[in-house]
């Protein structure tokens, strides 16, 4: 059963991924999509104009699927404008998406030394820390990341991926797979998990229940 699952919930993770990269915009306010990844800029208002200018222009080029343009623009930019982590952290999702870990790990770095509480840094530095196998730093990763935005719907979603699938702690995963429906809308296929794991925690209780009788 297990393996099924885990099956189920990497190919739904892979699926979106592209899509993840296609939504990398600026200043999305949109709620963000359940996968790994995500469109983490969050251009500060204090940006001079045409450094805004530059960093759109990259972003669009994240959100166009052009990945090489856009790390070349977003090394530019940080070049001359270093203070500002977004920036940062969408060249962490870049590097991810070129499976180069070592340079995503600096980028979240640089972002957090600037912003410790960047809620879109924390949660990609979970995503690292998971992928590395230290579950551990992963859990502290994103628990910090929705203390500090405890409506980042995604950062709940990979909890639940993340206590379900690695951590076998079902009723937490259950809690945050639902906390992720209530903030970012209902989701078919995190909706059809819900259900599997009410189930399966149901009948751990039951189980529980008849041996303590």
């Amino acid at each position: 059963m297990w393996s099924r699952l885990c099956f189920e919930r990497h190919r739904a993770l892979r699926g979106v991924a592209a899509a993840i990269l296609a939504a990398a915009l600026a200043g999305c306010a949109s709620a963000p999509r359940p996968a790994e990844g995500e469109a983490a800029s969050q251009a500060a208002a204090d940006i001079p104009a045409e450094a805004r200018t530059r960093f759109e222009e990259a972003t669009s080029m994240m959100a166009a699927g052009d990945l090489t343009e856009a790390e070349l623009r977003l090394e530019a930019f940080v070049l001359e404008y270093p203070d500002y982590p977004g920036a940062w952290v969408d060249l962490a999702i870049l590097h991810t998406a070129q499976e180069d870990d070592a340079a995503a790990e600096t980028c979240i770095t640089k972002a957090l030394e600037l912003e410790p509480e960047h809620a879109v840094a924390l949660n990609q530095l979970g995503m690292l820390r998971r992928r590395q196998g230290r579950f551990a730093e992963a859990e502290d990763a994103y628990l910090k990341a929705v203390t500090a935005d405890p409506e980042y719907a995604l950062a709940h979603y990979n909890l639940g991926v993340l206590y379900e699938l690695y951590m076998q702690q079902l009723e937490t995963a259950l809690q945050h797979f639902e906390r992720y429906q209530e903030l970012s809308g209902e989701d078919e296929q995190v909706a059809k998990w819900i259900v599997d794991l009410q189930r399966r925690v149901s009948a751990t209780q039951r189980t529980a229940s008849a041996s303590e009788g």
